[in-house]
């Protein structure tokens, strides 16, 4: 191919990616705007925007409509992985936050062992002798770290952002698919107060104030149920994914780590092995379907 030729083709690709751009910019809104609501508040809206729109342009410059997919669809995939690169690479717990939480686990679960129940945030803060706010901002401290390692379930309710990019190997996909199917196994194997709290909050998006009235208590308390939630699923997931991940319990043949070794048991047979790595779509109203058994 001639200089001037290549030349030309290069600006007609230029000047299609950018009619691209322009023609999907408010794409880049609509996702930001489905984020925003489900990340901390003190997220800057403007830095999603601009990682957005480098999603959108990188979407714009690698597209290849040959491949019969609409570019919207493509385009929204690579905006939310954007946006979840923005995210992962901020570290909303310091170091202090990270082992005040170790503190607080500690207390929770000597305190469940105990009373052989949930410990209130009461009960927990007298342990500690702390005020109860403090327990209750530790836990919104605690919760805004981990929600965004479980970006895929707070994200995006349809489960789209599980799905590997179209460039992605089989090895991948397969990862992906097994992945996917691990936290419908983990979500199905809470106890269903928690599972009633991710179900409502994360995939039919209800309010906190709404779901505290459904089950008769306080909305500070489904925000300290809701982190609990998100904890036992890192730790549900963990067990199959990366059981190394896992932190050793401080006493292991205590009623806490029975509970957990049920748990991670109940996680590990939620499905057939064959079915954690099919091809069958995935979607919210799937996930749910399942939670409700």
């Amino acid at each position: 191919m001639k200089p001037a030729q290549k030349a030309d083709i290069d600006i007609e690709r230029a000047t299609y990616e950018d009619t691209l751009v322009r023609q999907h910019l408010p794409l880049v809104q609509y996702v930001v705007s489905e984020v925003a609501h489900r990340v901390p508040s003190h997220v800057s809206r403007n830095d999603l925007v601009s990682a957005g729109m480098l999603g959108l342009a990188q979407a714009a410059r690698s597209y290849d409509p040959e491949r019969g997919i609409a570019f919207d669809r493509f385009a929204s995939t690579r905006i939310r992985g954007a946006l979840l690169d923005e995210l992962r690479g901020r570290d909303w717990a310091s170091r202090s936050v990270r082992a005040r939480a170790r503190g607080l686990q500690a207390a929770h679960e000597e305190l469940m062992n105990k009373l052989g129940r949930t410990p209130t945030p009461e009960e927990v803060a007298t342990m500690l002798d702390v005020p109860t706010e403090t327990v209750h901002k530790l836990v919104d401290d605690v919760h805004r770290a981990t929600v965004l390692n479980y970006d895929s379930l707070v994200i995006e309710g349809d489960a789209e952002s599980f799905i590997a990019g179209d460039d992605a190997g089989p090895e991948e996909a397969i990862l992906d698919r097994e992945r996917k199917a691990y936290l419908i196994d983990a979500v199905h194997a809470l106890p269903e107060r928690l599972q009633r709290v991710v179900q409502g909050y994360f995939f039919e998006e209800r309010s906190m104030q709404d779901l505290a009235d459904e089950l008769g208590v306080s909305e500070s308390r489904i925000s300290q149920l809701r982190a609990e939630a998100l904890l036992l699923l890192k730790d549900g997931m963990n067990s199959q994914l990366e059981p190394d991940a896992l932190a050793p319990e401080a006493r292991p043949n205590g009623r806490v780590a029975r509970r957990k070794a049920a748990y991670y048991s109940a996680v590990a047979g939620g499905s057939a092995p064959r079915d954690r790595v099919s091809e069958r779509p995935i979607t919210a109203t799937h996930m749910v379907g399942i939670a409700n058994g």
